[in-house]
């Protein structure tokens, strides 16, 4: 690509932008932020890096969209991060007027991007982001399944004490205490992880799933996860810069797929040039459909509290 604009230049924001320069996924990352300075400095740096870790995208930091002009791709972090004892719904209201904002300007100024949403609540951010561009659904996609599943990978692997590479899994869902990891999907280098692990475990790891972004909120104090989350959105950006056709677990709009319509949920999804290149359907047990539809639900009931 030409051009890849990362909107929010705070933690999860400036470091996809470093990841997106380091993996050269376009001639120039453009980092955008509010604050007077923050963009324009952690850019700087981020391009003096360049010598020493071989790169030549340029990284460049601006208060406006102006340097964002003609981007085919943005990568929305803008919002408040989560403090401890907030769910990711608290973040509503006041992130609603962000990626709203965020998402006129990116109609205005580059009306055929694809648009990544990493902003919290991810499922009903993505919608707001989808609504207010009238992009259509195969260039709107939210990033949460891979952070998720990329949290439970690693719980998995730490518990059996195997590599992470040989984890193959997925978390499909609402991005928050409803998300579904899919233990009749779960696999260590091929084998049912049913037959390495016990069920008692593996309840534990998947409440710890659920509440991988809680964790990390409750060490830090004053700020959330980032690294983990800007590789998820790193990786995305890669499968479609790429056109790699990679089936990961993202928040993508329903038309009908697994029995739902007209809202964002995490499903498997493929990933190319044009952004959403297919949602998979799967079979799911009794268990994971139930868990599902409640997922769905609290989405449901997120996106009718917002007004746009």
């Amino acid at each position: 690509m030409n051009k890849i604009t990362v909107i929010g230049a705070g933690h999860v924001g400036a470091t996809t932008a470093q990841r997106l320069a380091e993996k050269e996924l376009a001639r120039e990352i453009v980092l955008i932020d509010v604050i007077e300075g923050i963009p324009q400095g952690k850019g700087l740096d981020q391009w003096e890096s360049a010598p020493i870790e071989g790169f030549d995208s340029r990284v460049i930091g601006s208060n406006d969209y102006g340097p964002a002009a003609g981007s085919e791709m943005f990568i929305v972090t803008a919002g408040v991060a989560r403090k401890p004892g907030m769910s990711r719904d608290d973040l509503l209201r006041t992130n609603v007027a962000i990626v709203k904002s965020v998402s006129e300007e990116i109609k205005k100024c580059s009306p055929d991007a694809i648009v990544i949403v990493v902003s919290n609540p991810l499922d009903v951010m993505a919608w707001v982001a989808k609504e207010v561009t009238g992009f259509p659904r195969n260039r709107v996609i939210g990033m949460a399944g891979v952070l998720d599943t990329a949290r439970y990978r690693s719980f998995i692997a730490d518990a059996l004490d195997v590599s992470v590479e040989d984890i193959q899994a997925m978390v499909l869902g609402g991005h928050g205490d409803t998300m579904v990891p899919l233990i009749s999907y779960t696999t260590v280098s091929g084998i049912p992880v049913t037959q390495m692990m016990n069920g008692s475990k593996l309840d534990e790891i998947v409440e710890r799933t659920r509440n991988g972004g809680a964790e990390i909120v409750g060490y830090l104090k004053t700020g959330s996860a980032y690294y983990a989350p800007s590789a998820a959105a790193a990786q995305m950006a890669e499968a479609i810069v790429k056109d790699k056709r990679r089936i990961l677990p993202c928040a993508a709009w329903l038309e009908g797929e697994f029995g739902f319509r007209d809202l964002y949920l995490g499903v498997p999804c493929k990933l190319g040039a044009s952004g959403l290149n297919q949602i998979i359907e799967v079979e799911l047990s009794k268990a994971e459909r139930a868990a599902l539809e409640k997922s769905a639900e609290h989405v449901r009931q997120t996106m009718s509290a917002v007004s746009l």
